[in-house]
């Protein structure tokens, strides 16, 4: 045969990268699948090239190779491919076989090769079996076995591997529930195991079988029974153990098994004699399936059999506890009084059985507790009590007298109840449950002070993280079950003081959305009466301040994301209609301390918004903002820092541009044009931004003027707030009152008074008294308001006398001011006008007549000899002079 030189080029890379993939490690990073990976490739190129298959030892090395990446891609699950190079080894296998039988060699040596090449053969088809199990192919896996089983007569060694290959298939199978196709592998593995009683133990048969006989049991208990019976007898005959004498039990309890049947086979584990513990499992098998006669009979003779034993008393108890199951009262008391004699006699009973005892007649006290049969209770919780001495006293201690006191409470048997508790006070003080009982009998006697000191203890327990009772109270529902139990008891019994801090404490601690908010509603009914009619006084403070804090939490919990099993959209909408109305009636009852009531007003306005933005809701909305802005601003002008001030009336900005951004989408249903709230958010914020010097001001201010609406007083109110420290714009004081002056003159009937005041400051602010340099407007401006304002005079006799008085005073002193300026026409001008406000005056005319005519005579002369110098330091009047 001729080879090309590329076929073996090919070869000799092949063959490298089968062992590079063999040796990678080091720096290399290569995963488990990408070494197999190299393999697969390395055994394709090989078996591409044609010397592979010329030789012997190259179809040796390619079945090794298929052989071996099979397995491989088989652990990893890839059982396509894993069939695939199978195949392959198969068919190189048949390949080498024929030329085995070809080439001529001793008989010996040719029956070895052949041995070898079956044995490989056996190994792929249990890898095919593994394969087609996997696929769930349970007719190919069965043919590849039934071949491998046809191959154990010449090859007996691999007897042991197929034997267990069956066995993990009959595991697998039937743990998927395929109990045909489970039964159909543990019997060839039970077949193929006995092949080879060398290698297989009778244990391992008889495991086999009592698996195949669960499996019958499994599969169909009534329609398998016979076969899962032989299977059971005959691994009892492999191997007789505890598990197939169990199993065996079973078995015949599931079928019609007579009682005679049963008695003998129970008889046989007798002679068999077996351990007590194993004994007593039997016959509570029995008595668990409908065997009671036999099981009873079975204990009473495990009871002779064993009562020399210091586990006897098992017997008695599993007895007891098996009569009381089936409500054999009379009779289990009869074996607890055997036991207690026995106990006080000296054959007490081990601390383990004693444990169980312990727990058989709790949980028989406990069921009759829950039929409310509380005498009955009791008996057998002091049937638990005889076995307590007194250097037992542990916690269990502690609980039972709990339990004991429970059962008095409900049978109104009040002395015996406080006796339990203090008993379990005495030995379990830090207990929940104790303390909540020393809480109940506090609320029955009256003795709240003792009760609010219970549940304080019993809240302080229940936050310690370090506390074991708290796994307790978890396995019994929420950690804050007890506080609502608590606080329902103290309602129901009159005390609101003791259930208010129970309410409180479990609106603080429970993780419960609805509970909280059902707690916190239950509260402020409760405290709400009471508050409306206190006095003003530390302890209403105290009392507003707890609210608060409670309902700070309701929003808290209405803010949390909701889910299944949390409050509805629907639901959490009326929650906080509800909130939403007490916070704003508690802002209400705030008027005293207006601190508190804006944070109620804001309380309010967070509450609606988990409410639709109806009209209805926006007006809250928009109230509560302007309330709370009020508040801010007060606070702003009383504050003793610039830091606090900046503080405050900030916050009073951000509440007033909300609320014009409610007011504004109120306006556009066209109802809202004319509130008053929008006059009084605009000098808030007018105010606000006057104080923080807001560089915005005069922006703000271009909008405001052009509002139709605005009344004088909003102007005068506009100009007062200029002036007002911090802030100083005398231009926008200025041009406000003038608009004010405007409107004024506008009206059909002038209030005279409002008038004159408005005219007082317009013209105090153009001409500021002792700043001879400063003047906002002209003079001949100036002039026009007192014109206006003499105007007025000569046509009203209600024009206010001391207004009059002051504009003849500050017109006289704008003509001496004149005077100083050396500008004389000016200052008769002004002087002049002077005595014509004079002559309007009629109380105060007579006082100042003759002074004010000597005065203009002199600064006629003072005119007229040019003393000016003279006659300006003397001739300033005010309205003292």
């Amino acid at each position: 045969m001729i080879f090309f030189p590329w076929t073996l080029k090919i070869e000799e890379m092949a063959v490298n990268l089968w062992n590079w993939a063999l040796t990678i490690g080091g720096g290399w990073h290569v995963n488990e699948e990408r070494k197999i990976k190299l393999h697969y490739v390395a055994c394709k190129l090989l078996s591409m090239c044609e010397a592979s298959f010329a030789s012997e030892q190259g179809i040796q090395r390619l079945i090794m190779m298929n052989i071996r990446i099979g397995r491989e891609w088989l652990d990893v699950g890839n059982f396509l491919i894993a069939d695939e190079c199978f195949q392959a080894a198969v068919a190189s296998l048949e390949q080498l076989y024929i030329k085995l039988i070809q080439r001529s060699s001793p008989e010996a040596d040719l029956i070895m090769e052949k041995i070898t090449v079956e044995r490989d053969h056996f190994r792929v088809l249990s890898y095919q079996a593994e394969s087609a199990v996997a696929q769930g192919d349970f007719q190919r896996a069965s043919m590849c076995v039934l071949q491998c089983k046809d191959m154990l007569m010449r090859l007996p060694q691999m007897t042991s591997s197929l034997h267990h290959l069956c066995y993990n298939f009959g595991v697998g199978t039937q743990k998927n529930n395929k109990y045909e196709e489970s039964s159909f592998w543990l019997s060839q593995s039970y077949d193929i195991g006995k092949m080879d009683k060398k290698s297989t133990r009778p244990e391992t048969l008889a495991k086999v079988l009592r698996l195949l006989a669960t499996n019958y049991l499994d599969w169909d208990n009534t329609k398998y029974y016979d076969k899962a019976l032989n299977a059971v007898n005959l691994a009892n005959k492999e191997h007789l153990n505890s598990t197939g004498l169990f199993l065996k039990m079973k078995i015949l309890l599931k079928g019609e098994t007579s009682n005679e049947e049963l008695l003998e086979a129970v008889m046989e584990i007798l002679h068999l004699d077996m351990p007590l513990d194993f004994c007593l499992n039997i016959a509570k098998l029995l008595m668990d399936h409908e065997g009671e006669s036999v099981g009873f009979h079975f204990l009473t003779i495990i009871h002779e059999r064993f009562k020399s034993s210091e586990n006897t008393g098992k017997v008695l108890l599993l007895y007891i506890d098996m009569l009381l199951q089936r409500k054999e009262e009379l009779l289990a008391k009869e074996k607890i009084e055997e036991i207690i004699l026995a106990h006080q006699t000296g054959r007490q009973l081990t601390a383990e059985l004693k444990n169980w005892l312990h727990n058989i007649l709790w949980r028989k006290a406990t069921s009759s507790f829950e039929v409310q049969n509380y005498a009955d209770a009791l008996q057998w919780y002091y049937y638990s009590l005889r076995f307590y001495s007194p250097d037992e006293m542990d916690l269990d201690f502690a609980k039972l007298q709990r339990n004991m006191a429970c059962c008095y409470l409900n049978l109104q048997q009040l002395d015996k109840a406080k006796e339990a508790v203090a008993e379990a006070e005495r030995h379990d003080p830090r207990n929940v449950f104790t303390q909540f009982y020393i809480f109940k009998i506090a609320v029955i006697e009256g003795n709240s002070e003792r009760a609010l000191q219970a549940i304080i203890t019993l809240e302080n327990v229940l936050t310690d993280e370090e506390s074991e009772d708290n796994d307790l109270v978890a396995e019994r529902g929420s950690p804050t079950m007890l506080l609502s139990l608590a606080a329902q008891f103290a309602l129901e019994n009159g005390q609101q003081i003791v259930a208010e801090k129970a309410l409180e404490y479990l609106a603080q601690h429970s993780e419960d959305q609805e509970q909280v908010l059902t707690a916190i509603k239950c509260l402020l009914r409760v405290v709400l009466p009471k508050i409306a009619e206190m006095p003003e006084s530390e302890d209403k403070k105290k009392e507003m301040d707890r609210l608060l804090t409670c309902l700070n939490r309701a929003f808290v919990k209405l803010s949390q994301p909701f889910g299944e099993e949390d409050l509805s959209l629907e639901s959490r909408v009326n929650e906080a209609q509800w909130f939403r109305k007490i916070a704003w009636n508690l802002a209400v009852q705030c008027d005293k301390d207006p601190v508190i009531m804006r944070e109620f007003f804001i309380l309010s306005y967070k509450m609606s918004q988990f409410c639709p933005s109806d009209q209805v809701i926006l007006i809250a909305r928009k109230t509560c903002l302007l309330m709370a802005a009020a508040v801010d601003l007060e606070q702003g002008r009383k504050a003793s820092t610039a830091f606090e001030q900046t503080m405050f009336l900030s916050r009073a900005l951000e509440e007033i541009q909300t609320c014009n951004d409610i007011q504004n989408f109120l306006k556009q249903t066209g109802t809202f044009s004319n509130d008053s709230c929008e006059k009084l958010l605009l000098l808030y914020e007018f105010e606000v931004r006057a104080k923080l010097n807001d560089p915005l001001l005069e922006s703000f201010l271009e909008s405001v003027w052009e509002l139709p609406h605005l009344e004088t007083k909003t102007f005068e109110t506009i100009a007062i707030i200029a002036m007002e420290k911090p802030a100083h714009y005398p231009f926008i004081a200025l041009k406000a009152l003038k608009k004010a002056l405007l409107l004024y003159k506008k009206e059909e009937s002038i209030d005279v008074s409002q008038y004159s005041k408005c005219m007082h400051n317009l013209i105090n602010l153009s001409v500021p008294d002792g700043a001879s340099n400063v003047e906002l407007c002209p003079l001949e401006e100036v002039w026009g308001y007192f014109e206006d304002a003499l105007s007025h005079i000569s046509h009203t006799k209600d024009y206010p006398e001391m207004e009059i008085l002051w504009l003849m005073v500050k017109s006289w002193n704008t003509g001496i001011l004149m005077f100083s300026r050396s500008k004389y026409v000016s200052t008769e001008k002004w002087c002049g006008l002077a005595l014509r406000f004079l002559d309007h005056l009629t109380s105060f005319k007579e006082s100042y007549e003759t002074q004010m005519n000597m005065l203009y005579s002199q600064l006629v002369e003072a005119l007229s000899n040019n003393k000016g110098p003279v006659f300006h330091e003397h001739g300033y009047w005010s309205k003292s002079d």
